[in-house]
């Protein structure tokens, strides 16, 4: 039986599992994912991804891309409702796409979860710290002194990846180098990551329950291709939801892919049998309006409509992430993303305690900052489902219903403004922000545990967001002169924790380009510089001097508001961060 060691392994090759593999190799931590399926989903799935989810794939370098194989967003990021998409009463509401402009160097995007699997698992793949194997399946695991021992089943083409030389490609010790198609593997790994979905076998194991209404509906995916190009721009949305029959549209490409989602009840003998070609045929042609559209059935998938959240995403080595951990409603599209932003949180946390530069205790944070941002994220996509169902049962109007559904789209204050309290996280005795509706609005902040703000500097090439500086190591950022480089070089050192330090001028933005400054000294580097904006330092609230420790997921981790620089308190707060001992 072959034997592979690595430093985490991950269960589950969606998006979240994939996200937590990328993060995890960019921090140079070798990992082997395991999942069951052959290859990534044939199903489109989630389709939206927040400002926060495109601020990751933009540090990931796969921004571009995402937004080449997605949807036009100026055309598709709408809802519509009607009794058909070509009924007289159907209406069409689009998000306020310039209301988010300011807040981000990206924005919200609609691109099908089945293409997005494709991009994170070549970027996966890419990573020499990082081992994929699809068609393996983890059959048995159990809790050891150092971590976690696996057994993984492979089903695949019968090949375990290997270097030929008795190591992973992550850099794990292995041995033996291939194993028959149906052969297992040992994995001894020092955490596991469960990214395996809602149905989690490995929650199941450890025994954590959920909490939740009971499922809001049992529910089918009828994936489609037809032309409905004769559909005019004003009934074109990326969701529609329809009355007659009850059902919602999708679409999932701007060409030909759509999908019609309804439901069945099995306490009156319904069933995903149910939903045969022919009748599948029948709910998408009177969906659209048509009776004699061309249409081809491409898949049925049966899911299960619910909002639940893990009572613990950790159990000793083993942590939760993803619908694993939390399971929203699609109404909203922050499933998906929520689960990326816990592989966000989670991965640094792990790599640092991995590294020997963090305490253990640093682990406990995760779960203290993803659950109630889970819990307010899953709660949110119920408020969205519960218009939706007084639309459907006459409570609401078409109008009322469509004016509700259109606002709810815009939701960066939900997905930005949120704030991390934990232990790593100094508090500075700042109250956080307060807005009317926290939901839509955000409002930015630096406040210790907050994302921090998005601030366009000028550089040495031209304009360059403040969160373009950061990930995957912490980043100072400070006033030119103000001598925090020095203070970061002797922090790095008595540390081992890997500084970067990016001084900004407040001069006025210069006409021209800039010459390149070099960097500080080992262990703390700097950008090209220098950098200028004249309103960066009153937008993180910093006085003379003053700076702001940003983690690698983007959070404020420290801010002093004034000077004078100082290795020995800098060294200090890094240190209560990290659980140092």
């Amino acid at each position: 039986m072959n034997k592979v060691d690595v430093d985490v392994l991950v269960v589950g090759g969606g998006p979240v599992g994939l996200s937590t593999a990328v993060e995890l190799a960019r921090h140079g931590i070798s990992v082997l994912l395991v999942e069951r399926r052959p290859d990534t989903s044939a199903f489109p799935k989630a389709r939206l991804i927040t400002t926060r989810t495109m601020e990751i794939l933009r540090g990931w370098g796969v921004h571009d891309e995402v937004e080449r194989t997605g949807m036009p967003r100026e055309e598709y990021l709408a809802v519509g409702v009607g009794s058909s998409l070509t009924a007289d009463d159907f209406v069409r509401s689009a998000a306020e796409l310039e209301r988010d402009a300011p807040q981000s160097p990206t924005y919200t995007f609609l691109c099908a979860q089945d293409r997005l699997e494709v991009i994170l698992r070549r970027l996966a793949e890419s990573r020499p710290e990082a081992d994929v194997w699809f068609g393996a399946t983890m059959t048995g695991m159990s809790a050891t002194a150092d971590g976690v021992t696996a057994t993984v089943r492979r089903t695949g083409d019968g090949t375990t990846p290997g270097t030929g030389d008795g190591t992973t490609a992550g850099g794990g010790t292995a041995t033996g180098t291939s194993t028959t198609a149906g052969g297992e593997t040992v994995v001894r790994c020092r955490y596991l990551v469960a990214a395996d979905g809602s149905r989690s076998g490995v929650r199941e194991d450890l025994g954590i329950a959920v909490e939740g209404p009971p499922p809001l509906g049992h529910m089918i995916s009828i994936m489609f291709e037809a032309d409905l190009g004769f559909l005019p721009p004003d009934r074109r949305a990326a969701l529609s939801f329809l009355s007659d029959p009850p059902c919602a549209v999708e679409a999932v490409d701007h060409e030909r892919r759509w999908m019609v989602q309804t439901g069945y009840e099995p306490e009156l003998g319904g069933s995903p049998a149910d939903f045969t070609e022919e009748v599948c045929l029948a709910a998408v042609r009177a969906a659209v309006g048509v009776p004699d559209l061309p249409v081809t059935v491409l898949g049925v998938m049966p899911w299960l409509q619910q909002a639940k959240v893990a009572t613990a995403f950790r159990a000793g080595p083993v942590f939760l992430a993803g619908d694993a951990a939390h399971v929203a409603t699609p109404q909203g599209g922050f499933g998906m993303n929520c689960g990326i932003q816990d592989a966000h949180n989670l991965a640094w946390k792990l790599a640092a305690v991995l590294r020997g530069t963090a305490g253990e205790e640093l682990l406990d944070t995760y779960e203290a900052e993803r659950r109630p941002v889970a819990v307010r994220t899953v709660d949110e996509s119920l408020n969205n489902a519960l218009i939706t169902f007084a639309m459907m049962e006459g409570r609401l109007s078409m109008r009322e219903a469509i004016e509700r559904q259109a606002g709810r789209r815009s939701c960066e204050g939900l997905v930005l403004g949120f704030g991390y309290d934990s232990g790593a996280v100094l508090p500075d005795g700042t109250a956080p922000p307060a807005p009317a509706d926290p939901y839509r609005t955000y409002v930015p902040t630096a406040r210790p545990g907050h994302r921090a703000p998005h601030v366009w500097l000028h550089g040495p090439h031209g304009r360059v967001s403040t969160l373009d500086l950061l990930g995957p190591h912490f980043t100072l950022l400070a006033p030119a002169g103000a001598g925090w480089p020095a203070a970061a070089t002797e922090t790095a050192r008595l540390t081992g924790v890997p500084l970067t330090v990016a001084e900004i001028s407040d001069a006025d933005v210069p006409d021209t380009d800039v010459p390149n400054t070099g960097t500080t000294g080992a262990g703390a580097s700097r950008p090209p510089g220098p950098l200028v904006s004249p309103t960066w330092a009153k937008e993180y609230e910093l006085g003379p001097g003053g700076a702001v420790l940003v983690r690698p997921d983007g959070h404020v981790a420290w801010r002093s508001p004034g000077g004078p620089a100082s290795a020995r308190t800098l060294t200090e707060a890094l240190g209560r961060i990290l659980s140092r001992r």
